[in-house]
C-alpha cells in the first residue's frame, strides 16, 4: 500500500521493463547451461509472461531456434493466436533480422531489448527491419535496457569457450 493514499502503487514501465528483462536474463542463463549462446527471451501480456524462450539452435541442430522465435511460438500456443496485439518482447540481445521478421509477422506492439548487436543487430545498429517496414506495422522499440548485465553475460560465455579452447581438447568418453 501506498502510505497516505488509497489503493497499491502502481509499478513505472521502467520496474516493468527491469523485472522482465530480468526474466530474459533467467532464460539466457538456462540456454547457457545447456551449452548454448545465453540469448534469453519472455513475451509479456496485459503484465504476464505468455512464452518463453532462449536459444536451442545447437541442441536442436536448428538455425532458427532462436530465443525469440521459440518465445513467439510459446505465446502463440499460450493465447491459441498467432496474432499477439497488444504484447511486448523482451530479449537479452538485440533481434537478428530472421527475429525482426517474426516479430513484425506476430504483430508484437513493444520490443525492449538488452544489449545493441553491432553485427547482426536488426531493431537499428545495423539494420532497421522494423523502422518504415513495407507492412507499415508500427512497433515501439527501447533499448538498449540493462546492457551490461545482458553483454557481461555473452561476455563471460565466449570467455569460457575461449579459455576451453586454450586448455586442450577434452579427454575423450570411451
Amino acid at each position: 500500500m501506498n502510505p497516505g493514499n488509497e489503493g497499491p502503487v502502481a509499478e513505472s514501465q521502467g520496474d516493468a521493463d527491469a523485472r522482465f528483462l530480468r526474466a530474459a536474463l533467467r532464460e539466457a542463463q538456462a540456454g547457457a547451461d545447456k551449452g548454448e549462446v545465453p540469448i534469453g527471451c519472455v513475451l509479456v501480456k496485459e503484465g504476464r509472461v505468455i512464452g518463453r524462450g532462449h536459444n536451442l539452435m545447437e541442441t536442436l541442430r536448428d538455425p532458427t531456434a532462436h530465443a525469440e522465435v521459440l518465445a513467439i511460438g510459446a505465446a502463440c500456443q499460450s493465447v491459441d493466436n498467432w496474432r499477439l496485439d497488444g504484447c511486448t518482447l523482451y530479449v537479452t540481445l538485440e533481434p537478428c533480422p530472421m527475429c525482426a521478421g517474426a516479430i513484425l509477422n506476430s504483430r508484437i506492439a513493444r520490443v525492449v531489448f538488452g544489449a545493441r548487436d553491432k553485427r547482426l543487430g536488426a531493431l537499428g545498429s545495423t539494420y532497421d527491419v522494423l523502422d518504415g517496414n513495407p507492412i507499415n506495422r508500427v512497433v515501439e522499440v527501447e533499448g538498449p535496457a540493462m546492457e551490461e548485465e545482458c553483454l557481461e553475460m555473452l561476455k563471460g560465455f565466449f570467455r569460457d569457450i575461449r579459455a576451453r579452447k586454450k586448455s586442450g581438447p577434452d579427454e575423450l568418453s570411451l
